[in-house]
């Protein structure tokens, strides 16, 4: 195996102690990157640099004129704070000429924004729950040919933020002051989904041209009392406590029929194309109790710590944590940025 110069990229307020003796990196705030670190260095043997990002893309061009990286591994999920500016950081590493893990910008610009990902998915027939966006400043209206219940979430926001049982609305009165939550407090424009009772599905897709579709995993929560809606709220997916209370967890979904998981997959794999994504990525979908597959939304560059979903996914597939970490480089540094699709 080729030893290489990895640059990883990371925010500034996660960059790992250089002495983790008596913390426990598993819950630490920095897991990902201490395990991303560690792996391409202790198990991997590469030579790597950790380079804390905020405000500054000289940073990024300061340390590949010095260090001559082969490769940049970015766990960047924002830029300046700002989530929709992880996409430009990209296209910066791309005119550097500088080779990237994970997905490139169109493909980030493309999911991040959920009604446009889901024009277009349902463009190619790929079913998508039915939605209506409510910009800032504008009071929302209930869409005729959407029923209730719905859900309202932040247009561009990930990792659940802005998600509550509040979110799932069954009533205009409802609705209004939840899409005024999301206009407030998260700052964002609304979109708002039919919502789809049923099974939260996830599949993992690893690759750019050739693709490796990683098994169905499924959530669930076994100690959710049946007036709660099971969806993958905020609490939900960064609430350790909660998550207990719950009976949260997540594993593969092996009590599907074997054609709903072919199907699910087949679905995954044509989201993944759909929106251009490279690298790697999460496609998130539902299926409804008539048992029609939906797609919610893709997450590039979804979190890939030794004990996160999108790892575990990969171990099932007899893909270990370095390999999977490996396979990121290699899929990377086989990226062309001017080759469409």
């Amino acid at each position: 195996m080729r030893k290489l110069r990895v640059l990883v990229l990371m925010h500034d307020y996660l960059v790992p102690p250089e002495d983790v003796t008596g913390i426990d990196t598993a819950t630490a705030q920095w897991r990902t990157e201490y395990d991303v670190l560690s792996t391409l260095r202790d198990e991997l043997g590469h030579e790597v640099k950790a380079l804390g990002v905020k405000d500054d893309l000289g940073a990024i061009r300061d340390a590949n004129q010095e260090f001559k990286p082969h490769i940049a591994f970015n766990l960047l999920e924002a830029f300046h704070e700002v989530g929709t500016f992880d996409q430009n950081v990209v296209s910066y590493l791309e005119l550097l000429k500088l080779p990237y893990t994970g997905c490139n910008p169109r493909g980030m610009f493309l999911a991040r924004d959920k009604a446009l990902s889901k024009k277009l998915l349902h463009y190619h027939r790929i079913p998508v729950p039915e939605f209506a966006v409510v910009p800032r400043g504008r009071k929302p209206r209930h869409p005729k040919r959407m029923t209730l219940p719905a859900i309202v979430k932040s247009l561009t926001q990930e990792s659940s933020i802005g998600i509550s049982q509040a979110s799932v609305v069954d009533d205009e009165a409802k609705l209004r002051e939840r899409v005024q939550f999301i206009h407030e407090s998260i700052q964002t424009d609304a979109i708002i989904e039919q919502f789809i009772e049923g099974q939260e599905l996830y599949c993992a897709i690893l690759g750019n041209q050739r693709l490796q579709v990683m098994p169905v995993w499924e959530m669930t929560f076994a100690k959710m009392p049946d007036s709660q809606h099971r969806i993958a709220t905020e609490r939900v997916k960064w609430n350790v406590k909660y998550q207990k209370k719950m009976g949260v967890a997540t594993g593969e979904a092996k009590e599907l029929p074997a054609e709903t998981t072919t199907l699910v997959q087949h679905i995954a794999r044509r989201t993944y194309k759909v929106l251009e994504q490279s690298g790697y990525a999460r496609i998130d979908l539902r299926l409804g109790a008539d048992g029609k597959v939906y797609v919610l939304e893709a997450n590039p560059n979804p979190q890939i710590a030794k004990d996160e979903d999108f790892a575990d996914s990969a171990k099932a597939t007899g893909l270990g944590y370095g390999a999977l970490l490996q396979r990121i480089l290699t899929t990377g540094l086989r990226w062309e940025p001017d080759r469409l699709g």
